[in-house]
């Protein structure tokens, strides 16, 4: 977010192909860390969204969830503070295990209880208790307003397992997976491959246009890429870089059987100013930083069209998206900087630190933090210095203070205006710098978390993210599109993609032959 079968119907007579032939090879980057929901708060979700089920889901097309395990959902109060599933009738686990309202009450305690560091326990704060109230009610009873709790259950992190077969207060450890999703885990090699077989105990929204999947692992992009090439493998998703798109855009062009599906995606990627640090806690120098930025260049430069420039925190395709940065400073303009720094009382160039990671977000990510700094630079108004890190020493730096402005990326858990917003926000927060601007934290986000109306909210997010204009504390940078690139022999793609940009393998056929 793998090999399929073909589509029975498809066009192919009965025995005509061998099971190789039968078969679409899938490449991803995208390995899972974990085959226990209870621990996944990452990229594990695209194996999960295809073996397991969760009471509501995310249809291709669809920015609301919709049911799945469950045949309704609802909450039952005005206040946003009790929601009410019923399960479909007959529900059955792979191994054939009944699925009721105490298996999925089941699946949510454990979660809770287990409580992964940096697990998905952090999607549940608003949870107060789960209660089975007959075979197949469950109602989740909430310890504040909270109308996105409908998004959390459609998480794939809230994924319904067999009480059967996973432990109440311990993962399970036997490198086994059972799940009620739209095909079962045959086989799995740790960093090699994953064969999907369909599920004949499925019962939910996904209508399965194949039989199978064999996803096959990549550690480098470089060799997934080749091997489509080659034809080794029949699609590809996850870790494209923008040389690897444009790479594949020309194969195309030259007349090589290829596809290149695109989406617009909701990755982001940012900048955070630490109120910690004397320089980035000054207004004036993170306004003026928000003045220069050439989003235009820097997506032409480096990422070479395969990202969007981003002018708020909420991203295009998002309810409540605005281009308030842009409505705030224009277009990047040095007199305008200069004038800025100089009503603060800065007349020399501002020595500022910029820290990247170098292992989370691919290789482009030096490529984009040294043209931020020649921007920056160019202007004669700062002096910039570059600093990175690995991911893992990178965090501990971060949620220390230790750096005055940082990169930061954010996948989305839900594709709601709220995740894109409450996460940052607050004294403890998922970039690690306290930020409590009031107006959100005290107001606007408890009000839109009253309202189940989703669409209804729009304004409240609106003024949200005026303020972060006004604040720059975080200062969005680009957001990403989505690709999917496929031997032409390949349907499907253009629907594989979930609003939680997981793919949805059952969407992925062969193109009729005879």
């Amino acid at each position: 977010m793998s090999s399929l079968a073909l589509l029975s119907g498809c066009g192919l007579l009965s025995g005509s192909a061998s099971d190789t032939e039968q078969t679409i090879k899938v490449g991803t980057v995208s390995e899972p860390s974990t085959l226990d929901p209870a621990a996944s708060w990452d990229g594990s979700w695209e194996l999960f969204r295809n073996v397991f089920q969760t009471l509501l889901s995310f249809p291709t097309g669809s920015s609301t969830p919709q049911p799945d395990a469950a045949e309704s959902c609802q909450f039952k109060d005005a206040g946003s503070r009790t929601y009410q599933c019923t399960l479909r009738k007959g529900l059955e686990f792979s191994n054939g295990d009944k699925i009721d309202a105490a298996a999925v009450k089941y699946s949510i305690d454990r979660i809770v209880k287990i409580n992964v560091k940096a697990g998905p326990k952090g999607l549940l704060t608003s949870l107060d208790r789960v209660t089975a109230d007959d075979e197949r009610t469950v109602t989740f009873h909430l310890n504040k307003p909270d109308a996105t709790f409908p998004f959390v259950l459609g998480a794939p992190a809230m994924s319904i397992v067999d009480p059967q077969s996973y432990p109440a207060n311990a993962l399970r450890d036997d490198g086994g997976l059972t799940g009620s999703g739209p095909y079962t885990l045959e086989s799995y090699q740790a960093g090699d491959r994953a064969e999907l077989k369909k599920n004949s105990h499925y019962a939910g929204f996904a209508q399965l246009k194949n039989d199978a999947v064999s996803i096959r692992y990549f550690k480098d992009s470089s060799a997934m890429v080749d091997s489509l090439k080659k034809k080794q493998i029949d699609v590809t998703y996850r870790g494209l870089t923008a040389n690897e798109v444009v790479d594949v855009q020309n194969e195309k062009a030259a007349g090589k059987p290829l596809q290149l599906v695109e989406t617009v995606g909701t990755e982001i990627r940012f900048l955070v100013f630490n109120p910690k640090d004397p320089l980035a806690a000054n207004p004036a120098v993170r306004r003026a930083v928000a003045q220069l930025v050439d989003r235009d260049a820097l997506v032409a430069k480096v990422y070479k069209g395969t990202a969007e420039p981003l002018y708020s925190m909420v991203p295009k395709g998002v309810t409540g998206h605005t281009v308030s940065f842009f409505d705030t400073f224009g277009a990047p303009s040095v007199p305008k900087a200069r004038t800025i720094l100089r009503k603060a009382g800065i007349t020399e160039p501002v020595p500022l630190a910029l820290w990247y990671t170098t292992d989370r977000y691919g290789s482009s990510t030096a490529l984009e933090f040294a043209e931020i700094k020649r921007q920056l630079d160019a202007s004669g108004l700062f002096t910039v210095t570059l600093q990175n890190r690995p991911w893992k020493a990178y965090t501990q730096g971060m949620q220390s203070g230790e750096y005055p402005a940082f990169g930061r990326g954010w996948f989305p858990d839900f594709p709601d205006p709220d995740n894109f917003i409450a996460p940052f926000v607050g004294k403890e927060n998922a970039v690690g710098t306290p930020y409590e601007p009031k107006e959100i934290t005290d107001q606007l986000i408890p009000q839109t978390r009253e309202v189940s109306d989703r669409g209804a909210v729009s304004k409240k997010f609106e003024r949200a993210q005026d303020v972060l204009s006004d604040d720059v504390r975080l200062l969005p940078l680009w957001q990403g599109k989505l690709y999917v690139a496929a031997s032409d022999e390949i349907a499907g793609g253009e629907r594989a993609i979930d609003p939680q940009t997981v793919m949805c393998m059952w969407e992925l056929h062969r193109k009729t032959s005879w």
